[in-house]
């Protein structure tokens, strides 16, 4: 797969770790389960464009385990697996 991300934006694979069971140890069948809010960092764009037409870096690099927003970013299938596209002010944080 060989795929840049543009600008600030950032390409993410969403964790596999959704609970199979509620806390009262109901089970949650796979279309009800919630989808997973972090994931990792598989590439990272070259940063936003200032006016004066200079680059301000990303604070995220490839890697880095992150936390988003429940609705942030653009789902895209590439060679079958699923991704996200968003931009680096979606990512609430980065998991140390």
């Amino acid at each position: 797969m060989k795929l840049k991300p543009l600008g600030d934006r950032v390409l993410v694979k969403r964790s596999e770790e959704a609970d199979d069971k509620s806390a009262g140890g109901i089970i949650i069948p796979d279309t009800a389960k919630e989808k997973p809010q972090r994931g990792k960092v598989i590439a990272a764009g070259p940063g936003g464009l200032k006016e004066d037409g200079a680059r301000t870096p990303l604070e995220v690099k490839k890697g880095d385990e992150i936390l988003f927003g429940k609705y942030s970013g653009t789902e895209i299938k590439l060679d079958g697996v699923e991704y996200l596209i968003m931009h680096e002010s979606d990512i609430l944080g980065i998991l140390a």
